[in-house]
């Protein structure tokens, strides 16, 4: 009396793929005895485990769609054997078997799924990133890289922190006082914004020296003008610094700095916010010309107390005069002024959109 035939146990099996490869998960936990190799384009499986019929041996074989090379890769864990196969040729496959009918105990592996285009998103970023690490090895590493990036955060807290007590104070005694506040604004925060515009002289040296990679004309443009009005309109004259235009330049000034100095800090030690650089790189527009428009005012309004003081009028020859006032420069100023906003409007503009046309590209 011959023994009954014994009935092959197969596994339940999840696959996925790439375009590269094709993941297998064989549902089999406890794995021993296993047994997995790759003839004549079909996957041999035999393993001893504890599968969907209990403790028992299981087995499968699976011919491919298209050629696959013959070396597999797997590792067992106690729930799972996992199988990678490379295919022979970089490409998508409408199915993973070359029979047209799915074998009952395959199913597709939703964990690790994607359809053809997010591969495709997918193999981009990591071509990418092996670009970006391959780059990042033929670059010599700069040994002060530290010591740079410490330094740069410092000041850019600094002066976080310098124009963050200017607005806030401003903000407070505008609430408090109310209008009131206009006319004393350059007494209570004189000395706050000439600490933070002569430390803003960095700003032109960074990168005339190569530590940062923006321009120095822009940044010259920003910092000169700036302490012009700061030093010689506001500073040398006692009948400006009573007005109100001295509070919206301050403030404006005030509100551009304290979302463009967070932003640069955060670089520094790679660190990304969204919201704060959507802000730094958009409260800018209208922000910037408005400060530029209260600049203006404010050489505007301190011509005639040049040509009435004389203040840095320049002596001439008694055949020509006896001088020439300082307003005349002042309205050449002026003129260069606008100049300048346009030359850095138009800087800024450039940066914004490289910057989020970069970031879109990464999303897509």
């Amino acid at each position: 009396m011959q023994p009954p035939a014994t009935q092959t146990l197969t596994p339940h099996v999840y696959w996925a793929q790439r375009h590269e490869d094709v993941y297998l998960r064989v549902e089999l936990s406890d794995a021993q005895n296993l047994d997995i190799s790759i003839l004549d384009n079909i996957l041999h499986f035999r393993g001893q485990g504890h599968g969907a019929k209990g403790d028992n041996e299981y087995e499968f074989s699976l011919e491919f769609l298209w050629p696959v090379k013959p070396e597999v890769q797997y590792k067992s864990t106690q729930r799972q054997v996992n199988i990678s196969v490379r295919k022979q040729e970089h490409g998508w496959w409408d199915r993973l078997t070359r029979q047209d009918r799915r074998p009952l105990f395959l199913a597709p592996d939703f964990d690790r799924w994607l359809d053809e285009s997010d591969a495709e998103m997918e193999l981009r970023a990591k071509e990418e990133r092996i670009n970006k690490i391959s780059l990042e090895s033929r670059v010599p590493k700069d040994p002060f890289s530290s010591l740079k990036r410490g330094y740069l955060f410092m000041y850019n807290l600094v002066q976080f922190l310098g124009f963050s007590w200017i607005f806030v104070n401003m903000t407070v005694r505008l609430f408090i006082l109310g209008e009131d506040s206009f006319y004393d604004t350059f007494h209570t925060i004189a000395d706050m914004m000439y600490f933070c515009q002569i430390l803003a002289v960095v700003e032109v040296v960074n990168p005339a020296i190569g530590l940062v990679k923006t321009g120095v004309i822009p940044a010259m443009i920003q910092v000169v003008g700036r302490n012009v009005i700061l030093f010689v309109i506001f500073g040398s004259l006692e009948d400006m610094q009573n007005k109100a235009v001295v509070f919206f330049v301050f403030y404006l000034w005030s509100i551009i700095e304290i979302f463009r100095y967070p932003y640069y800090m955060l670089a520094c030690i790679d660190t990304e916010w969204k919201t704060l650089t959507w802000l730094r790189y958009t409260i800018w527009m209208p922000l910037y010309p408005l400060g530029v428009l209260a600049e203006a005012v404010a050489v505007i309004q301190s011509l005639h107390i040049f040509d009435k003081t004389g203040l840095y009028s320049l002596p001439l020859p008694r055949a020509l005069g006896s001088s020439l006032s300082f307003s005349y420069s002042l309205q050449l100023y002026l003129v260069l002024m606008f100049l300048g906003l346009f030359v850095n409007f138009r800087h800024l503009y450039k940066q914004r959109r490289r910057r989020f046309r970069t970031k879109k590209r990464k999303a897509q």
